[in-house]
């Protein structure tokens, strides 16, 4: 792992950097990335220039999760609500998802970044859907941080695509939690201790519904393109001051 003065460089004032426990670091963190259609309308640009200036945010937080020592990070890049938006921003945010995973496989791999989809691909178009599978491919050995983009996912359909599978091989049969965990595309992931919510919406959104069962929830004000690593850092040290009780006392 770097030294901390490496990852975060100019600590702003309201920061105590001792205050993170590099033994206390969460496992799997799941992000949901919002706000990069008001941060575009902020500035009289269309929303797929908000989309754009989120991909940078994006590069930010995956290194500096990587270089903190977080094992899992699921960033919630487009939903099965999403094919509702207009068509000139669907089609934009595709040619985008194709683009920026074609110029980030390279320096992924080269930081020993694995990838692992979440949701199905199979309805994307082909030069969005082979990017992805490029991604994968290439960086499936790799043993450092893995990154699970939820691409076309839902938790919804991802729930009812396991009832359906243990269904039709246990007909009758009342599944165990770990039986039925196994079933969801997260079936190597540990469920995510921290979720972040950027925008300070306050809701889930159809995501992970049964993985954050327990996950710590950090919500903040600041818009994706604005959340760097810094603040990632505000809710890394503010996971780390709850007090997880699983239910008990």
């Amino acid at each position: 792992m770097k030294d901390l003065s490496e990852i975060f460089p100019q600590i702003p004032s309201d920061i105590d950097i001792v205050e993170l426990d590099l033994e206390k670091i969460p496992q799997h963190v799941a992000i949901i990335m919002d706000g990069n259609g008001r941060w575009a309308k902020a500035q009289g640009k269309p929303r797929l220039f908000g989309h754009k200036a989120g991909v940078d945010s994006v590069r930010e937080v995956v290194r500096t999760a990587s270089d903190i020592g977080i094992k899992y990070l699921t960033v919630y890049s487009f939903s099965t609500e999403n094919w509702n938006r207009p068509e000139d921003e669907v089609s934009g945010l595709m040619e985008l998802f194709a683009k920026s995973i074609l110029a980030e496989m390279d320096e992924l791999h080269a930081n020993n970044v694995r990838v692992q989809i979440l949701g199905d691909i199979s309805p994307l178009p082909k030069k969005t859907r082979e990017a992805f599978e490029a991604g994968v491919e290439l960086m499936k050995n790799n043993t450092g941080m893995t990154l699970l983009p939820a691409v076309n996912y839902g938790s919804r359909d991802e729930i009812l695509r396991a009832v359906g599978e243990f269904a039709k091989n246990n007909e009758g049969k009342q599944p165990t939690e770990e039986e039925f965990s196994k079933l969801l595309y997260t079936h190597e992931v540990p469920d995510p201790e921290l979720l972040i919510r950027t925008s300070g919406e306050l809701r889930v959104s159809n995501f992970l519904l049964w993985q954050i069962a327990y996950s710590e929830f950090y919500v903040t004000e600041t818009l994706w393109p604005d959340f760097d690593r810094y603040e990632f850092l505000r809710a890394l040290i503010a996971y780390q001051k709850r007090d997880r009780r699983f239910g008990g006392v």
